[in-house]
């Protein structure tokens, strides 16, 4: 123990010299000139606002630059951080009138080139300078046209700087969202520059290595977190709309990456019209990118029933998605959370077992407690989640003790479905495998569940529950026998029941919509492990 301590020591210790030279470095004057070295030329290519459709949902009401107050913008020192972030990415020319003055655009601009002409460690971190150059650059009707050679001149010297400084730091960079928003910015600037600088040779070799680290076979983000799934998909169109409209090749890999991610979005949303709660998601409407898509002539289809780590089975009615899936790799589990064999069930559209949602502010006490397995709708044993995670201070949690899927098989009939597999998440401590199988009947509108618990060294009195979330509002009563509790899903009638169980309704959380917290309730089987293996049946039925 004393040893291990001394080597974090070591170790802490050194990574504080090293990012304390780093920051020394950027800030010298050797670094400064470093990047300030660039090649001469003008911007070609002038990319359209619209292709950025994908990313920016625009309000309704338009903003006139006149009202911004032009002279005080980039002197407010009570702005929150990410206010302060949001200004500096300067994603909010998107919201501006076409029919702004173009010469009070850039002279905000020309105002922020003048106060950052050297690194600032506050708005010259990665994902704000890709988003800056993605937004001069796209809203180039504004920030570039008619404007003098003088401040022609600034505005491309400012952009290839700050592209000269994502260059040097993208390929240390820790944050993989980040460093896919940091690619396409280099992309899209040797894209408006042609290649004298190579940034289009270099932001698409970075990409690469991107995909290699990030993915797996199936083009599924090894982190297993749909919300990312999204994210990417949004990234790797846009670069391609990019390269297309431009008239540049577009490498297969891209196409190949957009196939596969398409697949994957067309499995976990495009089939269900509903936001799965695993790993890091929570609820959103992606109608206006499946809108997008559509306009540029993307269709997406996936007769997969597993994929990702996740099975999801359905019909024109009915939905059945399940965890099935082992715990990513430490360094890809910042937003996993413990819920393995969890599942939901959607009816008609409407959610009737969901798992709880994910608390986004990694900050909060919340963002714990969303990940832990009690949130999502599958066993916990011993008050304790199928996987154990370690925190930093001021950082996310990652995965300390994951998980492995040890059974996995699926039947997917006309009128038999079955979604069968088990994990090791409990056998470390407790030498206990959770085997959960659930079938469903489509012509009974029948779900028939089994948990069993599997003792490999006669583990016995610990105390188990099995949860079943509900979504808030969602209204439900326990029968007079104690035996059956009804479910009223907006109308349609549901039952469940445990033969031989404990059944109980209890209050909880929801975090399925962003950084908010609900009052919600989930059904609770609960009782004790004995030395033998054990088997606990429930039913869900359409009333």
């Amino acid at each position: 123990m004393i040893f291990k301590n001394s080597l974090n020591f070591v170790n802490n210790s050194l990574l504080f010299f090293k990012k304390k030279l780093h920051f020394l470095y950027v800030n010298s004057n050797i670094y400064n000139k470093k990047i300030s070295s660039y090649n001469n030329s003008f911007l070609e290519y002038r990319p359209s606002p619209n292709l950025l459709d994908c990313l920016i949902k625009y309000d309704k009401k338009r903003i006139n630059i006149e009202n911004y107050s032009l002279n005080e913008i980039w002197n407010n020192q009570k702005l929150k951080d990410k206010d302060y972030k949001n200004l500096n990415s300067f994603f909010w020319l998107f919201s501006l009138d076409l029919k702004s003055s173009k010469k009070d655009t850039q002279d905000i601009i020309l105002q922020w080139i003048e106060k950052n002409q050297r690194y600032n460690s506050k708005n010259w971190d990665v994902d704000i300078i890709a988003k800056r150059i993605i937004a001069w650059l796209s809203s180039s009707r504004l920030t570039y046209e008619d404007s003098h050679a003088d401040y022609k001149d600034k505005f491309n010297k400012a952009i290839k700087k700050q592209i000269n400084h994502l260059i040097n730091e993208l390929q240390a960079y820790e944050s993989v969202d980040d460093k896919m928003i940091g690619c396409s910015a280099i992309i899209l600037a040797g894209l408006s520059y042609k290649n004298k600088d190579n940034y289009l040779d270099i932001g698409l070799n970075l990409l690469k290595k991107l995909i290699k680290f990030s993915f797996d076979r199936d083009g599924f983000p090894k982190t297993r977190n749909i919300k990312k799934l999204n994210f990417y998909l949004k990234y790797f169109v846009l670069i391609r709309e990019w390269l297309k409209e431009s008239q540049n090749e577009i490498p297969e890999y891209i196409n190949e990456n957009i196939y596969y991610l398409g697949q994957a979005y067309a499995f976990t949303w495009q089939n269900n019209k509903r936001e799965l709660l695993f790993n890091g998601n929570y609820e959103s409407d992606n109608t206006y990118f499946d809108n997008y898509l559509k306009r540029l002539g993307y269709n997406f289809k996936s007769q997969n029933n597993d994929l990702g780590g996740y099975a999801i089975l359905n019909n024109k009615k009915i939905t059945l998605a399940m965890d099935v899936g082992s715990s990513p790799d430490k360094k890809f589990s910042s937003n996993y959370q413990a819920g393995s064999l969890s599942f939901e069930i959607i009816s008609g559209g409407k959610k009737l077992i969901c798992n709880s949602g994910y608390f986004q502010n990694f900050r909060h006490k919340l963002n714990e407690i969303s990940k832990s397995s009690a949130t999502h709708s599958t066993l916990i044993l011993d008050d304790r989640s199928s996987c154990k995670f370690s925190k930093k201070s001021n950082s996310k949690s990652n995965i300390f003790e994951g998980l492995k899927i040890t059974k996995k098989n699926i039947i997917f009939e006309k009128n038999y479905w079955k979604v069968n597999a088990a994990h090791d998440g409990y056998l470390k401590q407790y030498g206990v495998i959770h085997d959960r199988e659930i079938e469903f009947y489509p012509e009974q509108n029948k779900f028939i569940g089994y948990d069993k618990i599997i003792s490999k060294n006669n583990t016995k009195n610990l105390k188990f529950e099995i949860r079943f979330h509900l979504e808030p509002n969602i209204k439900m009563m326990k029968t007079l026998d104690n035996k059956s509790i009804l479910i009223d899903l907006d109308g349609e009638g549901w039952k469940f029941n445990s033969i031989n169980s404990n059944i109980n309704i209890d209050n909880g959380l929801y975090f399925g919509k962003k950084n908010l917290f609900l009052d919600n309730q989930n059904i609770f089987i609960s009782g004790m492990t004995n030395d033998n293996n054990q088997t606990i049946k429930w039913e869900i039925t359409k009333l």
